[in-house]
């Protein structure tokens, strides 16, 4: 209803650093027409009540219960770690709030299932944080691809850096960076720069059909700069994925974990029977850096730019993170309003979740792994086994 307001209380704002202070609020803000942020919630009510005061935000709520249980709160945005998304998430839902949870859903497949389904049996709006799938370079880009101007795809090869550690084996500081390192904790180049970008790519080249994947960690220890300790490492820090999509096209992935030295970190190519088309950027984190396209056609020697219509990127914040953020909270409204389903879903996460449990289980089992359903159709793997034959199908 035009005029309508949502209501939203945030759970984790660390002013300076958090992704919800450097996004979501900003991403509210130039919203504000359609959405108020009512309060915030942290591991402490000392530490929300800082928080709100720096941000110049109204409430502090003593915990996240309070802010769960609040009447006034339409939505919950959860920003924090991924290992507490699942019990946030649970006692959101159960309280009929709609949520916003960033990205990863869960730790793992099997939270990120049973998060799909408990909203979808509640009958609330959950929304997953892929805001990569709504940039305006990959909006154009999945545009140009439907509307053939690459003819038949053909191949898509992806070569990314991510990740936590840099180059050297570092971390810049203990506290923010080193909860990454340790595998267990679902924060790892696998799960964020590797999730981010599958979210877009499946949206622009279509779901994987066979996937084949090596997952490994090279550097078994980092240094973190600011305290000079040496922390271990289970984390993966490098990830390659070949396999074949559900078009016949071929895919090969590698992501290297660290920043690149020359500011290039992602190399993005789709080849069609037409032309092709590249896309970059200065770090395989596609959902927060600016993303540029190229594209020649067959027969050319050379790329040229691609510019973005004005029109994709006209009424929002120029900040790619925020500006990015923004988008999906528009489409958010836009479906609570009318009842589309426009913003990335928690089923929408549950698939991206299912490729990432492909890759581990390729790695772990040296098997390419056939994706398919129970009925037949190549979609998503649940499962896979070592078996003596060079396919595990499911």
């Amino acid at each position: 209803m035009p005029g309508q307001r949502f209501k939203i209380g945030i759970v984790g704002v660390q002013p300076g650093r958090s992704w919800a202070a450097r996004a979501h609020i900003p991403a509210l803000r130039a919203l504000s027409e359609t959405f108020e942020i009512v309060g915030i919630a942290n591991t402490s009510e000392a530490s929300a009540q800082a928080a709100a005061t720096e941000m110049g935000l109204s409430k502090a709520f003593a915990g996240v219960a309070e802010l769960i249980a609040a009447p006034e709160v339409d939505i919950v945005t959860v920003a924090v770690k991924v290992p507490p998304h699942f019990e946030i998430l649970k006692a959101a839902i159960e309280a009929g709030k709609h949520v916003y949870c960033e990205w990863p859903l869960g730790n793992g497949l099997a939270e990120a299932r049973e998060m799909a389904a408990l909203a979808a049996a509640k009958g609330v709006l959950g929304v997953v944080g892929t805001q990569a799938r709504i940039a305006p370079e990959i909006e154009y880009l999945r545009h140009l691809i439907n509307d053939g101007i690459v003819g038949e795809v053909v191949s898509t090869t992806l070569v990314a850096r991510g990740g936590s550690a840099l180059r050297g084996g570092t971390i810049p500081d203990r506290k923010p960076y080193g909860y990454l390192l340790d595998r267990a904790h679902g924060a790892i180049l696998l799960t964020i720069p590797v999730g981010h970008t599958l979210a877009a790519l499946r949206d622009v080249v279509g779901d994987a059909a066979e996937i084949s994947a090596v997952v490994a960690r090279r550097r078994p220890t980092a240094v973190a700069v600011d305290t000079g300790e040496i922390l271990p490492v289970s984390a993966p820090d490098q990830v390659l994925v070949s396999g074949v999509l559900a078009s016949g096209a071929t895919i090969s992935i590698h992501y290297r974990g660290g920043a690149p030295l020359d500011g290039d970190g992602l190399f993005w190519e789709i080849r069609g029977t037409k032309g092709d088309i590249r896309v970059s950027g200065s770090s395989g984190h596609a959902q927060m850096v600016q993303l540029s396209l190229m594209g020649a056609r067959a027969g050319e020697t050379a790329f040229r730019a691609l510019e973005i219509p004005a029109s994709y990127r006209t009424g929002w914040p120029e900040d790619v993170e925020s500006g990015n953020v923004a988008r999906l909270y528009a489409r958010m409204a836009q479906d609570l309003l009318t009842g589309t389903r426009t913003a990335p879903t928690f089923e929408d996460a549950v698939a991206v979740h299912r490729i990432i449990h492909a890759i581990e289980r390729s790695a772990e089992s040296g098997c390419r792994l056939v994706l398919t359903d129970r009925k037949g159709t190549r979609t998503t793997v649940l499962a896979g086994k070592r078996r003596t034959s060079a396919c595990c199908w499911t």
